[in-house]
């Protein structure tokens, strides 16, 4: 029996999954493979490793951990996130329809308009926070259903488990990108997704210092799909970059705990703030669909975003470039904390009559609340918004 299948706690988990001392050295850390190809003791005849695209021992063991964070039986790294949309994608043939949520990251927007739509593949867009919009657009050409919950960047919450069942008995795929989450306070597969995807350049790796996309799957048939892909195209995470994340794993449960304290702090402040307009964060008990995120969810996490009561742009910008302890950057799910503007930043790829359809305006900003200490990033806001 594996380390993995004892184990009941999340960060128990988190330090022990996919990983064995080495068994040439007993060192306790996987070894960075830093290989492209491996010696064969005669033709055809290996030790389970030919060429790096196709396999190498570093991503073997963060893949195997991927899989047991999420539940699954298989899991893949690549290059990046969007690699990882990619691969997904990849599995469609012209005449294809996808159902995506109205609210997502601007890149993977950006992959499924400009990239996959000119090759055929029809896309509904949908506010998925009701599954009745996703039976809507149903059709028998459906592959592919694609949710983020909660959403970049209105932190809008999908009831995983309603959009499954309305997927029983039809042959598309429920995909969910659970990169906000993690692991540690959602699992799409227990709630019936087919597949989920994580920017591991966020909370999985932890640090802001490597580029990473994941994909875990319960199904051995999608499994066999993607990894086929993977291969062929080659857009796999390389083993330095495996390394990094599999170290960020290991404290992945105790960093959450501190971004959702830091989160709920900051958030209620936030509300409580006389020249703050909207706060955004689904663990308010008004929040839109905040019952699903209570059951569906451990905690609320650490991303938030709001408005001002100026809801000029300039005042907006204004507070994302004030801020001390929050770096202006894209990106989120590090230690440290960020601020960014996401109508110039994020999803300025996204038209504008669409962001304002969803209400991305010019005075929304986007927090990712990291691990410092709150009363320092509370000091933060304050000095910046009065600005």
């Amino acid at each position: 029996m594996s380390k993995e299948s004892k184990t009941t706690g999340f960060s128990t988990l988190a330090v022990h999954a996919g990983v064995e001392p080495d068994p040439s050295t007993g060192a306790i850390m996987t070894p960075i493979y830093m290989t492209s190809t491996y010696v064969q003791e005669g033709i055809g005849k290996h030790k389970g490793y030919e060429y790096s695209r196709s396999s190498n021992p570093t991503r073997d063991a963060l893949e195997a951990a991927l899989a047991a964070l999420e539940g699954g039986q298989h899991g893949l790294a690549f290059s990046s996130g969007l690699a990882a949309v990619d691969a997904v994608l990849m599995t469609l043939k012209p005449g294809d329809e996808v159902i995506a949520g109205d609210d997502l990251y601007g890149g993977t927007r950006r992959l499924f308009t400009t990239h996959y739509e000119p090759l055929g593949i029809r896309f509904h867009f949908v506010d998925t926070q009701n599954a009745d919009n996703v039976t809507a657009v149903l059709n028998d050409r459906t592959r592919l259903v694609w949710v983020e919950t909660p959403t970049n960047p209105l932190l809008r919450v999908t009831d995983i488990s309603a959009v499954a069942r309305a997927l029983q008995g039809h042959p598309a795929r429920l995909a969910v990108d659970n990169t906000f989450a993690t692991p540690a306070l959602q699992n799409p597969l227990k709630e019936g997704a087919d597949i989920v995807m994580h920017s591991a350049t966020k909370y999985l790796g932890g640090h802001s210092d490597v580029v990473m996309g994941a994909l875990m799957t319960k199904d051995a048939q999608v499994d066999a799909e993607l990894r086929t892909l993977q291969n062929n195209v080659g857009a796999v995470a390389g083993p330095m970059d495996c390394f990094l994340v599999l170290r960020g794993i290991k404290t992945l449960g105790i960093r959450v705990r501190q971004h959702c304290i830091n989160g709920r702090a900051i958030a209620e402040w936030l509300a409580a703030h006389p020249k703050v307009d909207k706060v955004y964060w689904p663990g308010f008990a008004d929040f839109p669909n905040h019952e699903v995120a209570a059951r569906q969810m451990n905690d609320y996490g650490g991303m938030i975003s709001f408005t001002l009561q100026d809801n000029s742009l300039s005042a907006s910008k204004k507070v994302c470039e004030s801020t001390q302890f929050f770096a202006l950057a894209e990106s989120l799910g590090g230690v440290e904390s960020l601020i960014e503007h996401p109508a110039l930043m994020t999803h300025a790829s996204v038209p504008a009559e669409q962001r304002a359809q969803l209400g991305i305006t010019d005075s929304l900003i986007r927090l990712s609340c990291g691990i410092e200490d709150p009363e320092d990033l509370i000091s933060d806001l304050a000095q910046a918004i009065d600005a």
